[in-house]
């Protein structure tokens, strides 16, 4: 198959291809393949992996310089992907995922398919996936006779039940300074009906729907968290949780290991996973992919990128690296084998047998995420605080529209 505008010509032998990507298990459990596909193929994969930002740096000088010097690269999606494909820098790779029925790219999670798609042009492969999760500890909810909450109203109750701050125990911990909560808030926004954005792109953070999500995720934290929860990233929430000082901790997946350390965690013994609680418009919690593959448009070996991409990606190796590597793999047919889930949490692997209605973004979608993150984080901290969450969601959406306009 020829890729328009780059692919190997047919008559070209290609023996090496070079992936630069960002640390991660995917990469870790990479290294031995990649002398695998050498073995079994001839063909050898130079690896090169850094740290997020500079690989992201990276990116950007080699493809601003429209190098060739590299195939294949592991981005992040919900960061780059809008400004790579409009600078030209991702192949298109349609055709490519589309035309093997027996790699079959159907057996990936739509959510996942979604998230590596822009205006009907497929961008990469997911390799990796995190989704919301709710953990909570399974010995204070059976003691106080508590079922396991399957709706945010359940969870609110159970919250308030178990709150005990004269103790130093809080009913929940969740992530609460302005710019990271934003990835959690995004699942109370969607299970409540509502998105930062509707379906033209344009801001909705001010949206009956929207304002109720901003106004439930900051009476959780307000009345049942612990002091200080506008401080909180993830690293301080997950340690209160992780301390045995919190009854609910909502959060990603990625986390669980976390927990099950016993020189970092008090609740080995008792922490136990549930499905992100439905709002008002049901169970809507994200599943987004933290790293995907792409082909540099610049490659003079895309069609031999693509062959290694496929073969990497394919059912036999998810399952493998989600087996041995533990990488939460993108494929439906790999969370479905007893095998390759064993050294995962049972309860984990059921939530992701059993997701539906999973949204593939967790964040504002557009070129300046960051800046929109600032904008659209700032109603739940007045909800956190106890103020004025109406007014404070019409400024974010007039701020956060003024930012989509600028970008158009």
């Amino acid at each position: 198959m020829a890729c328009a505008g780059g692919g190997s010509s047919s008559s070209e032998k290609v023996t090496d291809l070079t992936l630069i990507a960002a640390n991660s298990p995917w990469t870790e459990g990479l290294k031995t393949l990649a002398t695998k596909y050498e073995d079994e193929t001839g063909v050898k994969v130079n690896l090169e992996f850094y740290g997020n930002e500079q690989l992201n740096d990276t990116l950007k000088v080699k493809l601003n310089a429209q190098s060739s010097d590299f195939d294949i690269y592991g981005y992040q999606v919900q960061d780059v992907m809008r400004e790579f494909s409009r600078n030209g820098w991702l192949a298109d790779m349609t055709d490519y995922v589309k035309s093997d029925a027996d790699w079959n790219w159907d057996d990936f999670q739509q959510s996942s398919r979604d998230a590596v798609t822009l205006d009907g042009v497929v961008y990469g492969v997911p390799v990796m996936t995190e989704r919301h999760i709710m953990y909570y500890r399974s010995d204070l909810l059976e003691a106080a006779g508590i079922p396991v909450p399957t709706t945010l109203d359940e969870l609110d109750a159970a919250a308030a039940k178990l709150n005990d701050p004269a103790k130093g125990f809080y009913g929940i911990a969740m992530r609460g300074s302005k710019v990271p909560l934003v990835t959690q808030f995004s699942s109370f926004l969607y299970s409540y009906g509502g998105d930062f954005q509707d379906k033209d792109g344009n801001a909705s953070v001010d949206t009956p729907e929207a304002k109720d999500a901003y106004a439930f995720y900051g009476k959780l934290l307000k009345d049942y968290g612990p002091p200080g929860a506008t401080n909180m990233g993830w690293p301080e929430a997950s340690a209160i949780f992780a301390q045995g000082n919190a009854a609910f901790y909502l959060d990603a997946d990625s986390q669980a290991y976390t927990f099950l350390d016993p020189a970092s965690s008090a609740v080995v013994d008792t922490v136990a996973y549930g499905a992100f609680p439905a709002g008002p418009a049901g169970s809507h919690p994200y599943s987004i992919v933290p790293q995907t593959v792409g082909i540099n448009e610049y490659s003079k070996k895309k069609d031999a990128a693509w062959e290694f991409i496929k073969w990497v990606t394919n059912e036999e190796n998810s399952k493998t690296l989600l087996a041995d590597d533990t990488v939460p793999s993108a494929r439906d047919s790999s969370w479905a084998d007893d095998a390759a889930t064993a050294s995962f949490p049972a309860g984990l692997v059921e939530i992701v047998r059993n997701s539906e209605g999973t949204v593939g973004h967790d964040r504002p979608q557009l070129e300046k995420v960051a800046q929109a993150r600032e904008i659209v984080g700032a109603p739940a901290i007045s909800a956190i605080e106890g103020g004025d969450v109406d007014s404070a969601a019409d400024k974010a959406n007039t701020d956060f529209q003024d930012l989509l306009d600028g970008e158009k």
